[in-house]
């Protein structure tokens, strides 16, 4: 597995976490953390700065999702989905060095290993609305 998908993999573990314990994502993420046998993996840094930024950017983040999910409610998604969707948000308006095209095919390949059969083509979707939105 490539090293920012184990990223992004780690940064969703913490999340999903953070979501369904409803604690904040930083107090996970320092939990997390510490359980992790060191040396601490290098692609490590990359997942705690998407947690990071997520959690800085969640209002946002999930007002864009909720806006783009046609006949979805946040609350209303799997928890993997709209944890995966963030993190790809995330990417998508605040990391410059990152293809909007790997952002969203990352986390459809996620969506296919961890949840629904219908959650790829969902996310593909939302997230290509929002990238286009990005661009403008």
């Amino acid at each position: 597995m490539p090293a920012r998908r184990k990223a992004r993999k780690r940064a969703l573990d913490v999340l999903f976490e953070a979501d369904l314990r409803d604690r904040p994502p930083m107090e996970v993420l320092a939990g997390y953390v510490e359980r992790i046998e060191k040396p601490h993996p290098e692609h490590l840094g990359y997942a705690v700065g998407l947690v990071e930024g997520v959690a800085a950017h969640l209002d946002r983040i999930d007002e864009l999702i909720a806006s783009y999910a046609e006949g979805w409610t946040l609350d209303r998604m799997p928890a993997v989905d709209r944890n995966l969707a963030r993190i790809a948000v995330y990417e998508l308006l605040y990391v410059d060095e990152l293809d909007d095209a790997v952002a969203i095919s990352e986390a459809v390949e996620l969506a296919r290993q961890m949840s629904t059969d219908d959650s790829p083509r969902f996310l593909n979707g939302v997230l290509g609305r929002i990238a286009e939105y990005a661009t403008r």
